[in-house]
């Protein structure tokens, strides 16, 4: 990492573990990354808002989805570090990675109702895969924040 980025803080941040009646996970692709690199809802917290607001507004605007029942807070603050190559860009430049506080979130509508054709998308795509799935298909920087979720999530639907 550059010195005139080690310095910089972490966004806060929070992340949607979002599962089907099926315990499948909800999984997108993004627009400013179409490769085969798929990740769960996530986004930044406003200025003054709580985490789970921010999460169900996150949710919200990136995927339409409002009809959820939170199952649990997943316990302690995840974080991750961009690579180099992300460093000054993402964000505005403002940060070095993020540090995200998750939900576990149950879907109960219909999936004709979920829409990533947002006011301001994010997702080319979207989809519901095994559990096991997700840390085959994240990109490398959210690795270990997927491996640990995943760990986590297994305990409490098991």
């Amino acid at each position: 990492m550059e010195e005139k980025f080690r310095n910089l803080p972490l966004r806060n941040g929070v992340g949607i573990f979002l599962i089907n009646k099926h315990n499948k996970v909800f999984v997108a692709k993004r627009i400013d990354n179409p490769k085969n690199f798929w990740q769960m809802p996530q986004g930044g917290v406003d200025e003054g808002e709580d985490l789970l607001t921010a999460a169900y507004r996150e949710l919200k605007e990136e995927t339409s989805i409002s009809n959820v029942k939170l199952i649990k807070e997943i316990d302690s603050t995840l974080t991750y570090e961009l690579p180099d190559n992300l460093l000054g860009i993402i964000w505005k430049g403002k940060y070095k990675g993020q540090k995200q506080k998750w939900f576990l979130m149950r879907y109960l509508g219909k999936d004709e109702d979920i829409n990533i054709k947002t006011t301001n998308p994010e997702f080319l795509e979207w989809k519901w895969v095994d559990i096991d799935k997700i840390t085959e298909i994240v990109v490398d920087f959210k690795l270990n924040v997927y491996k640990e979720l995943k760990e986590k999530v297994k305990k409490i639907i098991s």
